[in-house]
C-alpha cells in the first residue's frame, strides 16, 4: 500500500535503492497488455540530465535493441514517474532514456530465457552503458535480481490506431476486418460446430501465453491452451463464422504463422 505524503520518505532522503522491506501479498507477474495509447506530448520535449543532453524517439515502431537492464525499487517506489503516473514496483513498467512514453516492450534476459511485456512509463536509467530500467516485479520475473544487471534483448510492441502490431523490427500484423455477414461453419450434424485455428505448439507454456494476449489483443479473439503431456497448443477461438476464419487463417500465414490449420469441436 502506498503511503500518505505526509509519512513517505523523500526519494532523496534515501541514499541507496533497495529490495522492498516486504513483499505484498500479490506482486502482479502478469505482463502489461499491450495497445494502442497517444504519445504524452510533455514527454517528447529533448531534456537534460547530469549535463547530458538526450532527444526523445519520434515513435517506438520499429525498435529493437540488446544491452543491460537494472532495476530500481524501494527508494522510488510511490513517487511520480516522467510520465505522471505514480511508480509501483510491484506491476510491471520500466524506464527508457528516449523512447516514446507511454511504449511497450517485451524484455528478454539472454541469459535465461525469461520474457517480460512492460509498459515503459518512465525515463532512465541515466548510466550510458544501460538499455532499460525495471521495475522490481518485472526484474523478478526475469530472475535477474540477485545480478542487479541482466544482458537483454528489448523489442518495442507497437500498435497504432487502427489496431496494427508491430514487435521490434519484425513484420506489422494487420488486425482482422469483421465480417459484413454471419455465416455459420456448416457441418452434417444438428449441433453446432466450433472451430478453433492452432498457432504455435511449444513446451515453454510463458512464450505460448506471451503470444496469446498479443494475438487475443490484436484480434479481440480468445485462445485455449491444450496440454498433451509435453506440448502446449496455442489455439484461437472458439469461431463459427466461415468468412471470419478463412480471414483470420489467411491473416496468421501471411504474418508469420504460416503452419496455422482448424481444429474442429463439435
Amino acid at each position: 500500500m502506498v503511503m500518505g505524503c505526509a509519512q513517505q520518505p523523500s526519494r532523496y532522503q534515501l541514499k541507496h535503492d533497495s529490495a522492498p522491506h516486504a513483499l505484498p501479498e500479490t506482486v502482479h507477474m502478469h505482463d502489461a497488455e499491450p495497445k494502442y495509447e497517444p504519445y504524452a506530448p510533455a514527454n517528447q520535449r529533448p531534456y537534460t540530465i547530469r549535463g547530458v543532453h538526450y532527444t526523445p524517439l519520434p515513435t517506438g515502431k520499429g525498435y529493437s535493441a540488446e544491452g543491460l537492464a537494472s532495476w530500481y525499487g524501494q527508494k522510488f517506489h510511490g513517487h511520480l514517474t516522467s510520465n505522471g503516473e505514480i511508480y509501483d514496483m510491484f506491476t510491471m513498467t520500466a524506464a527508457h532514456k528516449t523512447l516514446p512514453l507511454p511504449s511497450f516492450a517485451r524484455v528478454t534476459n539472454l541469459a535465461n530465457g525469461n520474457q517480460a511485456v512492460v509498459r515503459i512509463n518512465d525515463r532512465g536509467p541515466f548510466h550510458s552503458e544501460r538499455l532499460i530500467d525495471l521495475s522490481y516485479a518485472a526484474a523478478l520475473k526475469l530472475g535477474m535480481l540477485s545480478n542487479g544487471v541482466a544482458k537483454v534483448k528489448l523489442d518495442v510492441i507497437h500498435i497504432d490506431e487502427l489496431g496494427h502490431m508491430t514487435i521490434g523490427n519484425s513484420p506489422t500484423i494487420a488486425p482482422i476486418a469483421p465480417p459484413l455477414t454471419t455465416s455459420p461453419v456448416k457441418n452434417t450434424t444438428n449441433s453446432p460446430q466450433m472451430v478453433y485455428l492452432q498457432v504455435a505448439a511449444l513446451q515453454d507454456k510463458s512464450k505460448i501465453e506471451m503470444i496469446g494476449n498479443a494475438l487475443t489483443n490484436l484480434y479481440q479473439i480468445p485462445y485455449r491452451v491444450p496440454f498433451d503431456g509435453s506440448i502446449y497448443r496455442l489455439q484461437l477461438g472458439p469461431l463459427t463464422d466461415e468468412r471470419a476464419i478463412e480471414h483470420l487463417l489467411n491473416e496468421l500465414k501471411s504474418n508469420g504463422y504460416p503452419g496455422a490449420y482448424k481444429v474442429y469441436q463439435p
